[in-house]
């Protein structure tokens, strides 16, 4: 601990000037006086007090704070033996156990007046300087400094012209500095008048003046009187040319204000004062330092770095308080606060990463080899510039989770993005510095929030990125997301590059349609096509359940709800490819259940699948949406929606009339060419099926998909609506038990669709027992968990004359009864007139 000075006094100071302090002990020590002193007195032979920033002067009296252990035990030698002690001032103040190399050779002997013991082991003393001393040979260094010292005699100086003119110069001069600082006090100028003796002048103005060590130094060294009393006129001289050029900078600035300006005046004023106490400099430099010295542990490349300098250096010239200085300080505070080389340590175990995504998600093994093998590529090659993965599906089915996931797993920092709604390309790219409240991006925010330049960011919602004349959000994201690019990303607010090259981006959609070509182009689709039954119930029981007991504070309750509880919640009030309406409704119970316990009732809260019924009363989906039986006319085909697949009940009615076909339930156009081409198929197939060849000529058909509200389009339903044809045409039933997909074209071929996993999950969700598909997709049934292909029939077919021997219940062979049947029916209208 350094011994700093704490008040400056001269020779008029008391030893009183100490005052007692709690927990502190004070020693007096009995003392000469001072002129009785004699230089014989002085032992040969004293202990070394080193000091780090002050200079004393003979006369001198000031109080010293000791905190170093040798500074400590070399005082309580000076108390033993006679009380004197050499104190020597450091070269370099940051030396902190000071040698002999490290102290000047010329000091000040001291009597030590007063010592006081700190409870925190330093001790302070009061000490007087008597005598500056030339040191001759270095004793010891431990366990304190010791040397061998001779006196510096003084010499009387002359009293001739000179000195005498030299003395009134020195007298003027303090005097002037005095009347500048607003120094005016009568005894300070009696004490100087009454001082004739050159040594004792200087030694007095010196002790009050703020020099720098080297130069107190060298005064303190002169033996001379005459000669160290001209060395402080010319430390004088300086110091009244700074007092004077200060207060003409104070004068200039208060000449230039006027009664509009009072504020302004009144914070110059402010500013003057804390000039005249020596701060205001000083913590405006220290405040540039510090922005220096954390620009420095930034770590900004070369080209950055330029551009930091350039404008550190624009801010030093400019006033504290002007709008532009405070730009230019939250620049630079941008730049050192962002990762330019901090990165986190990546974990690149498989086994690890494997164990985590199955921890936080049941099923989507598909997904999980793919991150797994993205993963493993990055451990082999960590230089390698792998795709951006984005992962799309129906909302709730773990999208943003699974990066979440994946950030755990490799130990980097996550951070998440939601793009759904965004329209300004400054979003991504920020505001130039030119705009009042200007901003980096949010990609630069979201890599200083992380504090590393390689974390995990999930841009959410992709595809819900919008444009207007503000620009185009998605156009700046090919810059973010191309490993081509992203290594010079510039934001508009920093104006440098900054390598994008090491984040790990995933992305997440519920459409792809929607998403820019160019954009899309940049990524690796990884479709998350919903959950089975079996994960639902699994994922309840691991997490949702857990979750929401604890939450509706029923832990230690025996909350037991069963499998089959769970089961029944899904199948009968939900209904969804994800898990958020599963686990609102989940919610739902276990709030029913905190609320009997509040009411007193104890537990254990058992819930069957008979208790679901009362906790969420009715059921929203019913089974008896079921159909046993399916009149004629009626199918039920597959469809694809962005909550995972549905079953879709076709309804066909033939009425008299003049071959109108017409299409209701809100189809869309494709939708709708499909049902034309159903129906120039079968129109085309007549005779072979067993219809009357001009069956459309006399007949209104009508083509209905219950639940009109919902808008319905796509390719999928061809071979349904071929089937509900045929169905009403000829009066034979489907199957209850069938659904199918699959694209028709006029020559009866069936083509293949999308969503096969989807459809499949609905078919076996409604208990459906075979399902028709074209014979092109059978390669997507590998992405269908064993267990549903275990609970439904798949039938593969080419063309559509497959399908009439498995969807009818009479076999569906020619038709030739059915076809008499139906032209007897048509004979007999014609007969009545009813055609």
């Amino acid at each position: 601990m350094s011994e700093n000075i704490v008040q400056n006094a001269d020779a008029q100071s008391r030893p009183e000037d100490i005052d007692d302090q709690a927990g502190g002990k004070t020693t007096d020590v009995q003392r000469d006086n001072t002129d009785e002193t004699r230089l014989s007195d002085i032992p040969d032979v004293l202990p070394v007090l080193p000091v780090r920033d002050v200079i004393i002067f003979k006369h001198m009296i000031l109080p010293l704070f000791i905190g170093r252990e040798k500074s400590v035990k070399a005082v309580e030698s000076a108390l033993n033996e006679g009380r004197c002690l050499l104190v020597v001032a450091q070269k370099e103040e940051s030396t902190e156990d000071p040698g002999t190399d490290d102290l000047y050779s010329v000091g000040t002997v001291v009597q030590v007046m007063r010592l006081l013991k700190m409870p925190d082991s330093r001790v302070k003393i009061l000490v007087q300087g008597v005598s500056r001393a030339r040191i001759n040979e270095w004793r010891q260094e431990e366990p304190y400094l010791e040397a061998a010292l001779t006196p510096m005699h003084e010499s009387d100086s002359e009293n001739n012209p000179e000195v005498e003119a030299l003395l009134r110069a020195v007298r003027e001069q303090s005097e002037k500095i005095f009347s500048l600082r607003g120094i005016s006090s009568p005894d300070l100028m009696t004490i100087l008048q009454s001082v004739d003796d050159c040594g004792r002048l200087a030694d007095l103005i010196a002790a009050n003046m703020r020099l720098k060590i080297a130069d107190a130094q060298g005064i303190l060294e002169e033996e001379d009187p005459v000669k160290r009393l001209e060395l402080v006129n010319v430390q004088l001289q300086r110091e009244l040319e700074v007092a004077t050029v200060q207060a003409k900078i104070q004068s200039s600035a208060r000449e230039g204000m006027d009664k509009a300006q009072k504020d302004y005046y009144l914070r110059e004023q402010l500013k003057a004062i804390r000039h005249e106490l020596g701060e205001e400099g000083e913590e405006t430099e220290e405040d540039l330092d510090a922005l220096k010295k954390s620009l420095d542990k930034a770590g900004l490349p070369k080209d950055v770095r330029k551009e930091a300098n350039k404008q550190l250096r624009r801010l030093t010239t400019m006033h504290a308080d002007s709008s532009e200085a405070n730009v230019i300080r939250t620049y630079l505070d941008w730049l050192a606060e962002l990762p330019w080389k901090k990165t986190s340590r990546d974990r690149m175990d498989i086994v690890y990463a494997k164990k985590v995504l199955d921890e936080d998600h049941c099923g989507l093994d598909k997904v999980k080899d793919r991150i797994l093998e993205f993963l493993s590529v990055r451990k082999l090659n960590p230089q390698s510039k792998g795709p951006i993965l984005c992962f799309t599906g129906p909302p709730g089915v773990g999208k943003t989770s699974l990066g979440r996931s994946i950030a755990r797993a490799l130990g980097r920092k996550f951070q998440r993005l939601s793009l759904g709604g965004m329209r300004d390309e400054a979003e991504i790219r920020g505001h130039r510095r030119t705009y009042i409240g200007a901003m980096p991006g949010r990609i630069i925010q979201a890599l200083k929030q992380a504090g590393t330049r390689n974390p995990v960011i999930v841009l959410d919602e992709v595809d819900k990125v919008g444009t207007d004349f503000r620009g185009d959000p998605s156009s700046a994201l090919l810059e973010v997301l191309d490993p081509e690019q992203n290594h010079t990303f510039s934001d508009h607010y920093l104006n440098v590059p900054f390598d994008l090259s090491r984040v790990m981006f995933l992305c997440t959609a519920n459409h792809l349609e929607t998403i820019p070509a160019p954009l899309r182009d940049r990524m690796e689709v990884i479709p998350l096509s919903g959950y089975t039954l079996q994960e639902k119930v699994e994922i309840a029981a691991k997490h949702l359940l857990p979750k929401k007991i604890a939450e509706c504070g029923l832990v230690g309750s025996k909350v037991e709800i069963g499998d089959a509880a769970v089961e029944t919640v899904i199948k009968e009030y939900t209904r969804e490819a994800g898990l958020r309406n599963l686990e609102r409704e989940l919610a739902a119970m276990c709030r029913k259940l905190a609320r009997r316990k509040a009411e007193g009732k104890k537990g254990p809260f058992a819930v069957g699948p008979e208790d679901v019924g009362k906790l969420l009363g009715v059921p929203r989906f019913v089974e008896d949406e079921k159909e046993k039986h399916l009149m004629p006319g009626m199918a039920l085909g597959l469809a694809w929606t962005p909550a995972g697949g549905e079953v879709l009940t076709v309804e066909v009615s033939i009425m008299k009339g003049k071959g109108e076909l017409i299409l209701t339930g809100q189809l869309g156009d494709v939708m709708k060419e499909s049902a034309r081409a159903a129906m120039s198929y079968i129109r085309s197939r007549a005779e072979s099926l067993g219809l009357e060849p001009n069956f459309s000529a006399k007949r209104d058909i009508h083509i209905h998909v219950p639940a009109g509200a919902t808008p319905k389009d796509g390719p999928s339903a061809g071979i349904t609506l071929t089937t509900a044809l045929i169905s009403a045409l000829s009066g034979r039933s489907v199957r209850a038990d069938y659904c199918m997909t699959g694209e028709i074209t006029l020559q009866g071929r069936v083509l293949p669709v999308g969503g096969i996993k989807e459809k499949i999950l609905a078919g076996v969700a409604r208990g459906l027992k075979h399902v028709v598909l074209p014979l092109q997709n059978k390669k997507d049934l590998e992405d269908v968990p064993r267990e549903l292909l275990k609970r439904i029939k798949t039938h593969p077919v080419r063309h559509y004359d497959e399908i009439l021997s498995l969807v009818f219940d009479d076999g569906g062979g020619k038709g030739a009864l059915k076809a008499k049947a139906f032209k007897k029916k048509a004979a007999k209208e014609t007969a009545s007139g009813t055609g």
